[in-house]
C-alpha cells in the first residue's frame, strides 16, 4: 500500500486547495522538529511536506487520485494524449525548503512575529497552544533572538504582499541518457546540480552543490519525466525553478526500441535470403535464440521472438517482444553463367 496522503495531512478526499493549505500549515507547525522534539518528528514533517507538494499540485493530485503513490512515483499517470506515462514524480527530499518557500523567502518564520495589518494576531493560523513556536530553540531573525510579538506593522504587510507577486521561474529540463540494459534491469542514477542559495539575511547568494537521486523503473519510456520541484536558483523575488529530467535511450550497437519491442536487426545474403537459413539472434538479458527460416526473405521483413523485449512500465513482470528485422545484401554484380542460372530457374 502507498502513502495516504489525504490521511497524513488530516483531510478527505475532496477537500479544495484552501482546506489543503491550512492542513499543511497547522501540521507543518505542530511537527517541526525544531518545535516537536518527538523522535519521530522529522520522518513525520517529511511526510507532511511531500503530501502537501502532491495534493497542492492539480496534475500530481490528478495522478495520484486515480494511481496512488506507486503509479504517481512509478511513471503510471496518462499523458495528454492519453497513451501511457511520461511524468514521473520524485520528492525533493527537503522539507524545509517546502515550509520556507509556504512561509515566504529564508525566513520562514518573520511573518508570525508581530500582529497582522488588520490587528489579528494568530487565532487564524490553526496551530495548537498560543504561541506555535513556543519551543523553538535557537532561532535568529536577521541576527538578532527572537522575541514574542514584536510588532513589525506595515513591514510585515509589504512583505507578504511581495511574496504573494512572486513567480516560479520555468522549469529547467536536462536529458538523462539510460541504456537499454539500464532500462531492463532498472538502475539508481544520481545527478549532481549546482545552484545559488539564498543565505540566511535573505539578500546576498551562495553557490550550492546538491545530489538528487533517480531510481530508473524497469520499462520506463523514453521521453518519461521525474521532476524535482523548486531545486533551481532561489533568489529573494522568484520561486526556485523545477528541475525535470527526462529519459533519452543511449544508442545502443545491437538494438533499438520501439515502446516496449526491442528491435535486433539481421543481414543476410541473397543466396539466404532465397534458399532459407538459420540466424542466432541475442536478446537483452544476455541470452541467444537461433532462429531457422525456410520462408523467402524480403527486405524489412520481419519475425517476432515473443516475450524477449522489455519490461512493460505498467506491469514490469511482462515484457514486449523481440523483432528480428532482415535486410538482404544485394550483390554489386552477377557473372553471366549465374544470371543464366537465375533465368532459367526463376520466374518471370
Amino acid at each position: 500500500m502507498g502513502k495516504d496522503y489525504y490521511k497524513i495531512l488530516g483531510i478527505s478526499k475532496g477537500a479544495a486547495d484552501e482546506d489543503i493549505k491550512k492542513a499543511y500549515r497547522k501540521q507543518a507547525l505542530k511537527w517541526h522538529p525544531d518545535k516537536n522534539k518527538a523522535a519521530h518528528a522529522e520522518e513525520k514533517f517529511k511526510e507532511i511536506a511531500e503530501a502537501y507538494e502532491v495534493l497542492s499540485d492539480p496534475k500530481k493530485r490528478e495522478i495520484y487520485d486515480q494511481y496512488g503513490e506507486e503509479g504517481l512515483k512509478g511513471g503510471n499517470g496518462p499523458t495528454n494524449d492519453g497513451q501511457g506515462s511520461n511524468f514521473t514524480y520524485t520528492f525533493h527530499g527537503d522539507p524545509h525548503a517546502t515550509f520556507a518557500t509556504f512561509f515566504g523567502g529564508a525566513n520562514p518564520f518573520e511573518m508570525f512575529f508581530g500582529r497582522k495589518a488588520n490587528g489579528r494576531g494568530d487565532d487564524d493560523m490553526e496551530v495548537d497552544g498560543n504561541d506555535p513556536f513556543g519551543s523553538f530553540t535557537s532561532f535568529n531573525i536577521n541576527g538578532f533572538p527572537r522575541e514574542r510579538h514584536v510588532g513589525v506593522g506595515g513591514q510585515q504587510q509589504q512583505q507578504q504582499q511581495q511574496q504573494q507577486r512572486r513567480k516560479q521561474d520555468p522549469a529547467i529540463h536536462h536529458e538523462l541518457r539510460v541504456s537499454l540494459e539500464e532500462v531492463f534491469h532498472g538502475c539508481t542514477k544520481r545527478m549532481k546540480i549546482s545552484r545559488k542559495r539564498l543565505n540566511p539575511d535573505g539578500r546576498t547568494m551562495r553557490n550550492e552543490d546538491k545530489i538528487l537521486t533517480i531510481e530508473i523503473k524497469r520499462g520506463w519510456k523514453e521521453g518519461t519525466k521525474i521532476t524535482f520541484p523548486r531545486e533551481g536558483d532561489e533568489s529573494a523575488n522568484t520561486i526556485p525553478a523545477d528541475i525535470v529530467f527526462v529519459i533519452k535511450d543511449k544508442p545502443h550497437p545491437h538494438f533499438r526500441r520501439e515502446g516496449s519491442d526491442i528491435v535486433y536487426a539481421v543481414r543476410v545474403s541473397l543466396r539466404q535470403s532465397l534458399c532459407g537459413c538459420s540466424v542466432t539472434v541475442s536478446t537483452i538479458d544476455g541470452n541467444t535464440c537461433n532462429m531457422k527460416i525456410t520462408d523467402v526473405i524480403k527486405p524489412g521483413m520481419r519475425k517476432i521472438v515473443a516475450s524477449q523485449g522489455l519490461p512493460l512500465p505498467k506491469n514490469p513482470e511482462q515484457r514486449g517482444d523481440l523483432v528480428v528485422e532482415f535486410d538482404v545484401n544485394f550483390p554489386e554484380n552477377l557473372p553471366s553463367n549465374a544470371k543464366d542460372v537465375l533465368k532459367r530457374h526463376l520466374p518471370a
